[in-house]
């Protein structure tokens, strides 16, 4: 019989950032740095999709069309010097919830200290996907606490036509700032992070995340999965792990009228299972529904994996009465 590929014994918190584990947006401290007006610049982003219809464009991705923006206010001198380093010393900036990043430890030990769990070797995992900045997620205080973070990145010095002529070789420039798109994730784009999450792509490179493998051998099964973000764009990772029967979980900005109706809607529409404040200290209603749905998965790795040894074992001869 063929080994198993993997033991499937992960549970993967997938987080949303934006409005998930921070109030607002991440870029909030590179406009604060260039003394940029933030809704300017959001008002020519918004503005940017309708500008480029009425010159020719037909296909256009609104929820990236920002990274070129940052990139012609990088080349226009309005971000002078804005390059990958500086946008880790940025993201050092990032203000997070309540109870960011403890919660995020707290989540694995509770599990590395139950006895059963301990005994399958069950572990968590806390993966960020975002339409953000890659750079400034790695450079938050969050990022020691999670195991792996999509975002969208930057190229700074892309090399010359012909480079591979003169092997490599750059001639010297003015400092380096952001000038081409590496990678770029949007909404709909998110749930390929989730299969390779699930495929175990992120671990083991040569899977690819368009291999065909069979259910019992993906790293980590979409039923062990728990997916935390704020509103209707995480709406195609919503029913992705809400199909294949993982959690799903909606979070609010505190005193926030308008995103509570925002994330109720969202519960009456069936888009998720559940929701609260975007509040992670203990004893608070979102950690406690966390928890509790961590606990869920966990037990049922552990029912799965003694119902496998059973069947593999048997149950030991005994003398008849």
């Amino acid at each position: 019989m063929p080994q198993q590929l993997f033991l499937q014994n992960i549970i993967a918190c997938i987080w949303d950032f934006d409005k998930t584990l921070i109030p607002g947006y991440m870029q909030t401290p590179i406009f604060d740095h260039y003394r940029v007006d933030a809704k300017k610049f959001w008002k020519e982003v918004n503005e940017l999709p309708q500008y480029y219809r009425k010159n020719g464009l037909d296909l256009i991705v609104p929820d990236t069309v920002y990274l070129n923006h940052f990139i012609t206010y990088a080349r226009t001198g309005i971000f002078k010097g804005l390059n990958n380093k500086r946008l880790r010393e940025l993201g050092a900036e990032i203000k997070f919830y309540n109870g960011l990043p403890e919660f995020f430890d707290k989540v694995k030990h509770f599990v590395k200290a139950d006895p059963a769990y301990r005994q399958h070797d069950i572990r968590v995992e806390h993966y960020i996907v975002s339409t953000g900045l890659r750079q400034m997620i790695l450079g938050s205080k969050i990022a020691p606490y999670v195991d792996g973070v999509w975002g969208c990145e930057f190229v700074e010095d892309p090399p010359q036509a012909g480079w591979l002529d003169s092997a490599g070789l750059q001639t010297a420039g003015p400092p380096k700032s952001i000038s081409q798109i590496a990678y770029a994730l949007d909404n709909t784009t998110k749930t390929r992070a989730i299969f390779e999450i699930n495929k175990g792509t992120n671990k083991i490179s040569d899977i690819d995340v368009n291999a065909k493998i069979p259910d019992e051998d993906r790293r980590v099964p979409i039923q062990n999965m728990i997916y935390i973000a704020d509103g209707p764009s995480d709406i195609p990772v919503f029913s992705i792990v809400n199909r294949f029967g993982g959690r799903t979980f909606a979070v609010y900005q505190p005193g926030s009228s308008e995103e509570f109706s925002q994330v109720n809607n969202l519960q009456k529409q069936g888009r998720v299972q559940s929701y609260g404040e975007a509040e992670y200290t203990e004893g608070s209603q979102t950690a406690m529904w966390i928890d509790n749905a961590v606990n869920e998965i966990a037990r049922l790795i552990v029912a799965n994996r003694q119902r496998a040894l059973g069947d593999k074992i048997g149950k030991p001869p005994k003398h008849l009465d």
